[in-house]
């Protein structure tokens, strides 16, 4: 699967990630200071050292003042690359008005036709449309939020608390803290977009559509 891993930077990135092979990295703004090798950085280029922006060989910057934030900007990178996969490395800390703002935007249509997964921290987000199985440990919280709008006809297997065809509304709580009863879960939907959250899991235990 041809994957770009886009870095978001923050106070708090993860642990013991590991990019996936082959994938093209790109950095928004401070994500070069993960310590990741950085294929391109996008963004105004207000928070990251002089030293890290002059090893870095491609770069697009920005004024300060501009309509997108660096994150969004650096995943309009990624589309542009025709990946089948964008993977958000960052913070799940730092400023709350960001974290969400990240939440709601890769949820977003204009990623409608890719898989998007997010390694915020200790926490795995996963954008389920359509369908998806994810991979994770028996007992592992995993909590689902519909975003944009309501999410009509879900459906899991291999949750703890099952759902048969229901709508989870926008700004609903139904979904928080379900947990895995299996290594695998599936979860499909007829009509919106969820965003599985885990809040101790790892991307790299997998996922599938």
């Amino acid at each position: 699967m041809k994957t770009v891993v886009v870095l978001a930077g923050g106070p708090d990135p993860p642990t013991g990630f590991a990019l996936p092979a082959g994938a093209t990295v790109i950095a928004a703004d401070s994500g070069a200071e993960l310590g990741f090798r950085v294929d391109l950085a996008i963004g105004d280029f207000d928070s990251i050292s002089p030293e890290t922006l002059a090893s870095i060989e491609r770069i697009e910057q920005y004024p300060p003042d501009k309509d997108a934030t660096d994150l969004e900007l650096a995943l309009a990178a990624a589309l542009r690359l025709e990946p089948q996969r964008i993977l958000v490395v960052g913070s799940a800390g730092g400023r709350l008005d960001h974290l969400v703002g990240s939440l709601l935007l890769v949820a977003g249509d204009s990623y409608s036709g890719v898989q998007v997964d997010a390694q915020l921290g200790a926490a795995a987000v996963h954008v389920v449309r359509g369908g998806r199985a994810l991979y994770g440990e028996p007992g592992e919280l995993i909590s689902l939020f519909a975003v944009h709008g309501p999410a009509e006809g879900v459906v899991t297997d291999g949750l703890v608390y099952p759902l048969r065809g229901e709508t989870l509304e926008s700004g609903s709580s139904r979904g928080t803290s379900n947990a895995f009863a299996a290594a695998v879960a599936r979860v499909s939907l007829a009509r919106g977009v969820l965003l599985a959250v885990r809040p101790s899991g790892s991307v790299e235990a997998g996922s599938s559509s």
